[in-house]
């Protein structure tokens, strides 16, 4: 994962305008770490107790109730920081049926603000196609290693997850949630990722891929396995 740093104190600006003191270090250990979502809501902060430590990302903002709850209990928030230089950019192709065309223009946006760069595959506008034909194209893409991810939406992610995985070398995982996100990439070497534009919101697209793309594969048990499904998948090649 990238390098980070915490930042300076600054305050903390909620939707609603409330805010809340961040500072530079936590006096203690992190209490939870919700620093791959872009909206902190209530839930986040809830169970937290008195003088609890929250990490948040740098562009965080927290809606005006957790603000009020973090206020409250004195909770203490971190933003954590990329530094500038270390944070590891990517080429990400992207595509997208006639369902995910919408969001697939959020995330393009989204992407180049976090300064990868995007290769798009299509399609270009909300009439029909067919998902086979876009999720083919990113998984070639990948496979042949002239990106270093890809990214496609439809409707609901299923099939054009099954459509990539198609494809020699890839390991496409549909996530719905941030925690699964994480958990394909770091246990399982996800190299594309499906998501399903009928099935969460382009909020909920932006904590997903940001976690997608700041995770690895890196533990030994882990690549072991994923070798094993490079194995499965070589007894299969003609």
């Amino acid at each position: 994962m990238p390098a980070e740093s915490e930042s300076a104190p600054r305050q903390a600006t909620s939707s609603a305008g409330s805010s809340a003191t961040l500072n530079s270090s936590a006096g203690g250990t992190v209490t939870r770490d919700e620093s791959a979502k872009l909206v902190i809501t209530e839930d986040d902060v809830r169970g937290l107790e008195r003088g609890a430590v929250l990490r948040i990302s740098e562009g965080a903002r927290l809606t005006p109730l957790a603000a009020d709850i973090v206020s409250d209990r004195g909770i203490e928030i971190v933003r954590r920081v990329p530094r500038t230089g270390l944070t590891q950019k990517r080429t990400v192709a992207v595509g997208a049926d006639h369902g995910g065309y919408a969001m697939k223009e959020e995330l393009k946006s989204f992407l180049t603000g976090l300064g990868h760069r995007v290769n798009d595959f299509g399609t270009n506008s909300e009439s029909a196609v067919d998902y086979p034909d876009f999720a083919h194209a990113v998984a070639r893409a990948v496979a042949d290693h002239s990106v270093d991810v890809g990214i496609v939406i439809d409707g609901a992610g299923v099939g054009s997850a099954m459509t990539a995985n198609k494809v020699p070398g890839v390991r496409a995982a549909a996530c719905y949630s941030v925690e699964v996100a994480r958990n394909s990439r770091e246990h399982n070497g996800a190299n594309v990722l499906t998501l399903g534009s009928k099935t969460i919101s382009n909020d909920q697209m932006r904590e997903i891929v940001r976690a997608w793309l700041a995770t690895d594969l890196t533990e030994a048990r882990h690549r072991k396995r994923v070798g094993k499904i490079e194995a499965i998948e070589r007894q299969y090649q003609r």
